[in-house]
């Protein structure tokens, strides 16, 4: 009889399991059913812009103090170094 109960607690117990990986695929899968709502998700990336028609592509710098690769339009030049930010213009060369 122990034997018996035994099966069947673990016949319940995998049945149970089973069940609610189930139910938490289901759950899992249920956002991408339906649409995004109107502004949610991430920010749009370089593959965004290219589909819309923006091609326009700006030239990335290198600090001459930290390293960092920034837009070309955002440089501070110093003794004729390119610099990320004014601090580090201002800060003796590396």
């Amino acid at each position: 009889m122990s034997r018996l109960l035994f099966w069947l607690a673990l016949i319940f117990l995998v049945g149970f399991a089973i069940r609610s990986k189930i139910r938490e695929a289901q759950k899992r899968q249920q956002p991408f059913d339906q649409p995004p709502p109107a502004g949610a998700g991430p920010a749009p990336g370089p593959a965004a812009a290219r589909q819309h028609g923006n091609t326009e592509v700006e030239t990335m710098l290198q600090c001459a103090h930290c390293g960092v690769f920034y837009p070309a339009s955002e440089t501070v030049q110093a003794r004729g170094r390119d610099y990320c930010s004014a601090a580090h213009a201002a800060m003796p060369p590396a």
